[in-house]
């Protein structure tokens, strides 16, 4: 059994809880490399997310996050709005009408994903970007599908990839974005778009952990 609309508006739910815990974190990361705005816009964006599902109840998963996509287009400033909002359209499209997520649609709509944010951010693993908590999540994701595992599973497998990634950027030099300005003082520092990637992961395992034990409290 995969995961419905139900799990993805719960995930979504538990992201802009994570984005409102950690605005000041995030706002911190990104003040020594970048605009000292991260944390604010991930948070507002988030926020706005939330109105819009209230007003217009997807009936799918992939509506749930092209919703998402198009909110944070348009609401969040930066380079994080396109980014974030082109890996929601790319998974959401992914999934297409889908009704029931399994872990190969996971797999695949993570890679989207991150391939969207390559495509906008024309940046790679290394460069001290969001693509350094995105790329390992994915192969976390492949290689524990790959293996057999559940839905929960294959999104715990990607969270903790994720929030290994961002920890690794802390030694890394900017290559991309406005943290490339300062060199080798970018070094030292955790990139907030990986932080902010790890977090949003983290918030769809949690939410599928929730899922299953719905299900199981049905069962009985």
């Amino acid at each position: 059994m995969g995961l419905d609309v139900h799990w993805a508006v719960d995930w979504l739910k538990l992201s802009a809880k994570a984005m409102a815990e950690h605005r000041v974190e995030l706002i911190e990361l990104d003040r020594p490399i970048g605009d000292s705005d991260h944390g604010e816009n991930m948070d507002r964006g988030f926020q706005a997310v939330l109105q819009k599902l209230d007003e217009t109840p997807p009936e799918t998963p992939g509506a749930a996050l092209k919703t998402t996509a198009m909110t944070l287009m348009s609401k969040v400033g930066g380079a994080a709005g396109p980014l974030y909002g082109t890996a929601y359209l790319r998974a959401s499209t992914a999934w297409g009408d889908a009704t029931d997520i399994d872990a190969a649609a996971l797999v695949s709509a993570l890679a989207a994903a991150r391939d969207g944010v390559v495509a906008r951010g024309k940046a790679e693993l290394g460069d001290k970007t969001m693509v350094d908590a995105w790329t390992p999540a994915v192969e976390a994701a492949r290689n524990a599908a790959a293996g057999g595992a559940d839905p929960l599973a294959v999104l715990e497998a990607a969270a903790e990839a994720a929030e290994a990634g961002a920890v690794a950027t802390d030694p890394l030099v900017a290559r991309k974005g406005r943290a490339s300005y300062l060199g080798e003082r970018s070094a030292g520092h955790r990139d907030p778009g990986a932080a902010s990637t790890a977090l949003l992961l983290r918030a769809a395992a949690a939410a599928a952990a929730g899922s299953a034990g719905d299900a199981g409290s049905d069962a009985v």
